[in-house]
Order: structure tokens, then C-alpha cells, then sequence
């Protein structure tokens, strides 16, 4: 008897060993058509909460106790798929998920299958898809990401011809923008109009307002991550588009088939082909065009060793009539190692470049200019993520990046006596810890929380200076190649937590700090190419920004609309601005030319979206203020920051009218910009000068716009696609100020005149599309 109750004893704890043993699932989701990671598909147990999000490359870990599942794996535009799995081990499990197909009588468009998180901590984050990118009508047909995401709460039009954005009560320079990890410093196409970014070769876009995860640092205000493409590894693909004024091409396919593979992409406008048709002299002397090329290659070298390489490469040129001449562009390069240590722990290392500069020529009879500017990094940056369990994963790693900045060099050439001079060097070494863990404290409560320590050292050579409260240089102190100036350590914390009320709505809370160590000096908000980019120096410190938010969500109509409302406070530090009169460009103590002080920005934001039907869209609608407080203007009083704007609404329909015809409209209005215009005038030599006082007092009108589009499928073939698409840009053609100047009057010289530019009505266009597959 004692025996057999010995024997019964070690059973049950048998039993209960092995029903408290927990296994793991793991794999890569990819695309069954085209052999590309599936980022942010969804793999959950269908009887139960549990459930998680491949990463950036595909990747999924999901420890469950010991038992039998059904596994969905699902994913935005594809077919889910369930399956049965009987989970007494680590298994590993690669799934390809079929495209959606949709039923061709009965046309419904899902943007998504499950919707918004509700359990996830992250706030204040928006992805948008390439087709519904694709489906907004757009200046002239081109399809731009940056304008796409400016129709999102919270984020805010720099204004017509602008690819510049706020958010957040942020200056355009505080979002960091980076294309497969590495930073874009300026991502517009003739002179704002048009971004950087290719569409066809974009495969994800993620925009963090506020609350970002700790793996991503150095600006204040957001982050935009834009994921290329990896290129087909099943079948070559063909594509293209001719449109009014640019064409481009995009071809993709295996080098190996099911292990590598490659995407080309280019792109360029053609309106300066035609210009030495025209009649006029003056008009045939002028150029202004772009073209930007991506490039990308991936080889599997083994189930759990990947390489990524890719590059872009773009540039712009503007000529008038032999007189002047700029040219700016981008070059970036990333090289990636994936490797998977085991179903818990994922490794991504990258190698990147990042470049940007621009040239200016200026022409005279006796006398040519050259002015050149440049910024260039090298990045080193590895991570890990380590799914440690059912309640915890987490995320760590280090960053490090140099930056080497040439504020500018000015050299002339011809007859007249000029004196050559070089702004200095500036160099300076980025380093970051970052780690985040996400922990699933109860059933009905998530928290994220971790932090990212910063270190920024300001190196030698050249000179630094010392600056009295008048901005007279008190000091000069020389430095060596190499030598350390300065170093600024900051720790930014973060933390988030969702609170989930029922299986459809939850509320959460946010905090973060951010530092800022690269500043950008401009006057204009398209991100100008010739603005200039500081580092922080002995006397520039890094701009520090303390977010709160808190936001309630609501899945409504059985997962059909998404509704989420945010409430934000954001306090800032050691914001700049200009001294009255400042020269920023030709003037090496920059330093005596700004000024210092605090700023905060709040608001409210509400999001209703429809994801599912003939019917698409959302209506987007944020209330905000946003300001800046420093000595030596406006009286030390609080002003009005440039980007300040109190409303701001978006409204995006999209609808299937049938197989052929897609309809879409959006509609957009906003509160204007706070400017500064002249409250008085005096003549000095018969010349009229005026005069200012109180620093963004004043409103440009408000801004509206409703834009048309209309895309018609021609063919739709097993091998071949292709399409009209259409729009019509300020359909009731608005004359919406892009700039309003002063002038005296020439009838009556007491009077003063306000001259409004506006720069379109009524723009239509068209495009063709297509595809070989």
C-alpha cells in the first residue's frame, strides 16, 4: 500500500509537472504569392486571449502551456489561416499566407482583419497600407506617402507643394524619418512637392506620434519607418507608371528562387524634356527635375541566417536661365543580418549610411559662387528581441552613430575680389542603450515599460565659442582632431499601459522622453534643401520633450469601425529660435544668433475609420495649441509657434463603385498658420521699412480642399494588369494662400498693400499603371 501511494503520489506530480510545462511556437510568416515577410501578422490561439505580432522581418514567438490549439494566422490583405497544433514540444512553424481574393460579383475591401489593437500599449502609432496610399488622389497623380499620412490625426500639413509635417505641436525637423532604418534628412522632391519616397517601392509604413518604442531615439516629436520592399522570390515582376510630369519603373524578382531574390525600382520627371521647346529664351534656359533609384537584395543563407541589402539614391536639380543653379539629393545604404538563436531569441544587426547635401550656384559677369553643404552617418545598430515567455518579451539592444556635419563652404571664381571661407567641420558620436519590456501584468492588464540612455559627445576639431546674454562672442576655445568637447548623457524613459475594459474597447496611458541632439536652423516649412543642420555645442544643448497621453478605443459593428479618441501633453526644453535679424548661413559663432527657452503643445484627437465594405475611409479631427516661451522675444511672454493651429479635420471616403471603377475623394480643412505681419512702417532714404512686433500674432486664412479620384481597371489578366487612374486636386478650386507678402501701395504711398500668392486651382491628371506578373 505504501508503495502503490508512493507511486500515485510521484503521478500526480508527473501530471502537474507536465501541465504547468509550457512550449513555444515559433516561425516566419511570408507572403504565398510573393515570398516576402508578412510584418505585423497576426498568430493567436483561437480558444483563448493569446496572441502575437510577427516582427519587422516575419518573425513570431508564442509560449502557450502544453496542450492542443488552433493557431490563426492572419494578416492585412491576406486570407487567415487556422490550424490544428498539438503542442508538447517547441515547434517550428513557417507559414505562407494566399493573397486575399475577393469575390468579383460582390466587391468588399478590408483594410484589416482584426483592426486596432485593443490589448497593445502602443499609443499614438498609425500604419497605413500601399493600397489605401494608392486609392487617395494626390497633385498631379503622384502617390505620396508623406501627404497620405498628413490625413491622420495628429498630424499636420506643412500646406500646398509641402511635404513637411507637425506633430504633435513639433517643428518639421523633430520626426525622424527613416527608410529601411536608415535617416532621410530631407525627404521632399522639388522643393516640397513631392517626397522621396517611391510608392512601388514601399512595403510598410508606421507612423509613432508620440509614444515611441525605445529602440528609436534622437528627435522629439515622431517617428516615420518606411519598409521597402524585398523583391519577389517566387516569380519576376514588371511594373510601371507613366503620369504628367514623371514615369517609373519597378522590377522584382528571384535570384534564387525560395532563397533570394532582388527589387529595382527608379523613378524620374520628364517636364524638363519639353522645356527647350518653348518659345521664350529666358524659359528654355531653365531646368528643374528629379529621379530617385531603389535598390534592395535578400538571400536566405539557412533557416535562421537572413541578408538584407539596400540603397537609395535621389537627386534634384533646379537651373535658371544660366544665372543660378542648385542641386540637393539623399543617399542611403543598410546593410542587415537576421539571425534566429533559438524559438525565443531574434537578432537583426545593421550597417548604415546616411547622406545628404546640396550645391548652389550663383552666376554673375565678373563673379561665380559655389555654395556646399553636407551631413553623413555611419550607424551601427543591434538588437534583440527575446520572447521570454507567455506574459513577458522584450527588446534591447545598442546604437551608435557618427556624425560628420559641413555646415557650408563658399568659393568664388572670376574677376572680382572675393574671400573664400569655410564654416567648420563639426563632428560628433551618437551612442545609445535602449531596452523595453512588454509584460502582460493580469488578463485585463498590459505594460510596456524600459528606457533609452543617450550619450552625445561633441568632438573636435576646429573652434567653440563663448556667448554673452546679447549674443556677443565673449570666448573662442580651440580644439583638436578628436578632442572632447562636450558630452551630454540623458536618460529618456518609457512607459505605457493598455487597460482593456471588454474585448472591444480599452483605455490606456503613456509617458516618454525624448532628447534631440541635431537641430535644424530654417525659415520656411517645406524643409528647404539649403536649411541647415547644427549639432548640439558647448552652448546649443539637446531639446528635451516630457509626453503624456492618455486615449480611449472602441472597435464598433462587429469589428467594422475603429473609433479611438487622445488627449496629449507635451513640455519641451531648450527650444531655439532666431535672434531678430539673425544670419544663420554665413556665420560660424551660430551660436550668437539663437536664442533658448521652453515650449509645450496639447490637444485632442479623434480617428473614426471603416475598414470593411464598398465603403472605406476615416474622418480625422484634432484640437491643439502649440508654444514657445524665450527671452528676447515677444517680452519672455508666450507665443504662438509657427506650426500652430487649433483645428485641423480630414475626411478620406474610398469606394468600390464595381470590378472596374474605384472612387475616392478626401476633403481637408485647417486653422492657419500663425504668422507675423508688419504692425507699422517708417521710410528710411525713400526706402519704406516695416516693423514688427508681438512674434506670431497673426493667422494666414484657413485652409480647404476637396480633392476627386477616380482609378479604372482596363485589364486584369493572370499575367498582366493595368489601369487609368485619375484626379482632380482643389476641385472647387480654392484659392488657399501659400504665402502672403507687404507692399506700399503705388496709387496712395500711405497706404500698404497685402499681396496673397496662391499656387493651385483646378489641377487635374492622369496616370497609367501596370503590371506584368
Amino acid at each position: 500500500m505504501k508503495q502503490a501511494f508512493c507511486l500515485f503520489l510521484l503521478l500526480i506530480g508527473v501530471s502537474v509537472s507536465y501541465a504547468q510545462q509550457k512550449f513555444t511556437l515559433s516561425g516566419t510568416v511570408r507572403s504565398e504569392r510573393t515570398g516576402e515577410t508578412v510584418i505585423n501578422a497576426s498568430v493567436r490561439s483561437v480558444n483563448s486571449t493569446d496572441g502575437v505580432s510577427s516582427n519587422e522581418y516575419g518573425f513570431y514567438s508564442i509560449t502557450l502551456p502544453a496542450g492542443d490549439y488552433e493557431i490563426e494566422y492572419s494578416a492585412v490583405g491576406y486570407n487567415s489561416f487556422i490550424e490544428k497544433i498539438s503542442l508538447n514540444q517547441n515547434i517550428t512553424r513557417n507559414i505562407s499566407l494566399p493573397d486575399e481574393v475577393k469575390d468579383l460579383e460582390n466587391v468588399v475591401v478590408s483594410a484589416s482583419g482584426k483592426g486596432r489593437t485593443i490589448t497593445g500599449t502602443q499609443m499614438g502609432v498609425e500604419r497605413l497600407t500601399m493600397k489605401e496610399v494608392n486609392t487617395i488622389p494626390m497633385l498631379l497623380g503622384e502617390r505620396d506617402i508623406l501627404k497620405a499620412i498628413q490625413l491622420l490625426p495628429g498630424i499636420k500639413q506643412a500646406g500646398d507643394g509641402n511635404s513637411g509635417f507637425y506633430v504633435r505641436g513639433g517643428s518639421a525637423d523633430q520626426n525622424l524619418i527613416l527608410l529601411d532604418e536608415a535617416q532621410v534628412y530631407n525627404a521632399s522632391h522639388l522643393l516640397g512637392f513631392f517626397s522621396t519616397f517611391n510608392s512601388d517601392a514601399v512595403k510598410d509604413i508606421t507612423v509613432y506620434k508620440g509614444g515611441m518604442p525605445a529602440q528609436y531615439g534622437g528627435r522629439l516629436s515622431s517617428v516615420l519607418d518606411v519598409k521597402m520592399n524585398e523583391g519577389n522570390n517566387q516569380n519576376y515582376e514588371l511594373s510601371g507608371g507613366v503620369g504628367l510630369i514623371s514615369a517609373k519603373l519597378n522590377l522584382e524578382g528571384p535570384i534564387q528562387k525560395n532563397k533570394s531574390s532582388f527589387l529595382l525600382s527608379g523613378r524620374r520627371t520628364y517636364a524638363d524634356v519639353f522645356v527647350p521647346l518653348a518659345k521664350d529664351s529666358a524659359i528654355r534656359g531653365n531646368k528643374l527635375y528629379f529621379y530617385d533609384y531603389n535598390a534592395k537584395f535578400n538571400y536566405k543563407i539557412g533557416e535562421k541566417d537572413n541578408i538584407y541589402v539596400s540603397g537609395y539614391f535621389g537627386r534634384d536639380y533646379l537651373k535658371l536661365d544660366q544665372q543660378f543653379g542648385i542641386n540637393w539629393g539623399n543617399i542611403t545604404g543598410t546593410l542587415r543580418w537576421n539571425h534566429i538563436f533559438n524559438s525565443k531569441l531574434f537578432s537583426n544587426t545593421s550597417f548604415i549610411y546616411s547622406d545628404f547635401d546640396y550645391n548652389i550656384n550663383i552666376n554673375n559677369p565678373s563673379n561665380d559662387l559655389d555654395i556646399y553643404s553636407k551631413i553623413r552617418d555611419l550607424n551601427l545598430k543591434q538588437e534583440f528581441q527575446w520572447y521570454a515567455g507567455s506574459r513577458h518579451s522584450l527588446r534591447f539592444g545598442f546604437n551608435s552613430t557618427y556624425h560628420k556635419i559641413r555646415p557650408g563652404d563658399v568659393t568664388s571664381s572670376g574677376t572680382t575680389s572675393f574671400n573664400n571661407f569655410y564654416l567648420q567641420d563639426r563632428y560628433s558620436w551618437e551612442n545609445a542603450l535602449f531596452a523595453t519590456d512588454t509584460w502582460k501584468a493580469a488578463p485585463w492588464l498590459n505594460i510596456t515599460y524600459g528606457a533609452r540612455l543617450t550619450s552625445f559627445s561633441i568632438l573636435g576639431e576646429g573652434d567653440f565659442y563663448e556667448v554673452d546674454g546679447d549674443g556677443n562672442v565673449t570666448d573662442t576655445l580651440t580644439y583638436t582632431k578628436g578632442q572632447l568637447v562636450k558630452n551630454y548623457v540623458n536618460l529618456e524613459p518609457r512607459l505605457a499601459a493598455s487597460f482593456i475594459l471588454n474585448p472591444s474597447s480599452s483605455f490606456k496611458a503613456s509617458y516618454v522622453r525624448n532628447v534631440q541632439n541635431l537641430h535644424l536652423m530654417s525659415n520656411s516649412t517645406t524643409g528647404f534643401p539649403t536649411d541647415k543642420w547644427l549639432a548640439s555645442t558647448n552652448i546649443i544643448k539637446p531639446e528635451i520633450a516630457d509626453l503624456v497621453a492618455l486615449g480611449w478605443y472602441k472597435n464598433l459593428a462587429g469589428n467594422q469601425l475603429e473609433f479611438s479618441t487622445e488627449i496629449y501633453y507635451k513640455k519641451m526644453q531648450n527650444q531655439i529660435d532666431y535672434r531678430t535679424g539673425a544670419d544663420v548661413f554665413t556665420n560660424d559663432a551660430i551660436e550668437s544668433q539663437i536664442l533658448f527657452g521652453i515650449g509645450r503643445a496639447y490637444g485632442w484627437e479623434v480617428f473614426l475609420k471603416k475598414k470593411t465594405g464598398k465603403t472605406t475611409g476615416w474622418i480625422s479631427y484634432t484640437l491643439a495649441k502649440t508654444e514657445r516661451k524665450i527671452d528676447g522675444i515677444n517680452d519672455g511672454e508666450w507665443y504662438n509657434a509657427r506650426q500652430d493651429r487649433t483645428h485641423d479635420i480630414a475626411i478620406v471616403v474610398n469606394h468600390q463603385l464595381n470590378r472596374r471603377w474605384n472612387l475616392a475623394a478626401n476633403w481637408i480643412y485647417y486653422t492657419g498658420d500663425a504668422v507675423t505681419y508688419p504692425s507699422g512702417k517708417y521710410i528710411i532714404d525713400n526706402q519704406v521699412v516695416f516693423y514688427y512686433t508681438k512674434r506670431n500674432a497673426d493667422r494666414m486664412p484657413s485652409y480647404h480642399r476637396l480633392d476627386l479620384g477616380a482609378t479604372w481597371l482596363l485589364k486584369d489578366r493572370k499575367k498582366f494588369r493595368s489601369e487609368l487612374a485619375f484626379s482632380l486636386f482643389n476641385a472647387y478650386g480654392r484659392e488657399n494662400p501659400y504665402a502672403i507678402t507687404f507692399r506700399q501701395s503705388e496709387e496712395d504711398a500711405t497706404k500698404t498693400e497685402a499681396v496673397k500668392t496662391s499656387l493651385f486651382r483646378f489641377v487635374p491628371s492622369i496616370s497609367y499603371n501596370f503590371k506584368f506578373k
